[in-house]
């Protein structure tokens, strides 16, 4: 009988091993969830260019920009894991409807572009964005930094030390260690986990206007992160919690009105 336990036991700490090392080697496979299918625009009520950027390690991606005005703001959307630019068109609709520009890039690997995510790649991804921005003649002081989900970290992180106009984080996280130990809470997820997203330790770090939004019934990102989040960020700093978005919030009225009077606050 003792045998059989000891053959069990064994056997389980086998199994956990193999699922671990799979989990290690094909982590970014259940991180990163992009859509490559080429991006039409098709629903986009806004008048956008497509547009090309590189970047530092000579990736050349894909965005949209609209422009009204140079003088004005320009939110630069930075989205979330999962998706191409054709899934943010009722969200881009929103934003272009406000007295803004906006410029919203894809990702490596998302939206037909080359290469494969990870959070180093990500970061060098953004400021090529920022670096066509400034090319443009858009100075970082005009540019509101505007992450959603796994864009909350990247905005998190260029936002450090830096003098943007301001920074949107829809749905922020407090780090990916956080989020993966809560999704697999079996693993050494602090020790396995390549793409950390450290957000909670660079927030303190952003000098510039800060706004959270968070859904209290968010099925994938728990609201307390998200309510963390804001707790640790330097004032000035303003919140939009809503009691009945889940993870994907609803642009209705109330978020629309808040987006609006954050961007006046700027001025």
């Amino acid at each position: 009988m003792n045998n059989i336990y000891i053959k069990s036991f064994f056997l389980l700490i086998v199994i956990y091993v193999g699922i671990t090392v799979v989990v290690y080697f094909y982590q970014r496979k259940l991180l990163y969830h992009p859509f490559s299918a080429e991006i039409t625009g098709e629903g986009l009520i806004h008048n956008f260019e497509t547009i090309n950027f590189k970047t530092s390690d000579n990736f050349v991606l894909k965005g949209w920009f609209h422009l009204k005005n140079s003088n004005k703001k320009t939110i630069l959307f930075l989205h979330g894991n999962a998706g191409n630019l054709d899934n943010r068109i009722d969200k881009l609709n929103s934003l272009g409807s406000m007295d803004i520009n906006f410029l919203i890039i894809s990702w490596r690997g998302y939206s037909g572009n080359p290469g494969n995510p990870s959070e180093a790649g990500l970061y060098k991804d953004v400021l090529g964005g920022i670096k066509w921005l400034n090319e443009k003649g858009i100075s970082n002081d005009q540019i509101i930094l505007y992450g959603e989900s796994l864009g909350t970290a990247i905005a998190t992180e260029v936002g450090q030390n830096e003098n943007f106009a301001g920074i949107i984080l829809e749905a922020p996280f407090t780090s990916m260690v956080d989020m993966g130990q809560k999704i697999y809470p079996i693993f050494p997820v602090k020790f396995l986990l390549k793409d950390k997203y450290e957000s909670k330790n660079k927030i303190k770090n952003i000098k510039s206007p800060i706004l959270i939004m968070h859904g209290e019934v968010d099925k994938i990102v728990p609201f307390r992160m998200g309510k963390k989040m804001f707790e640790l960020a330097n004032e000035p700093k303003y919140s939009y919690f809503s009691k009945y978005d889940d993870h994907m919030m609803e642009f209705n009225k109330d978020l629309i009105n808040s987006i609006n009077l954050f961007i006046k606050s700027l001025n």
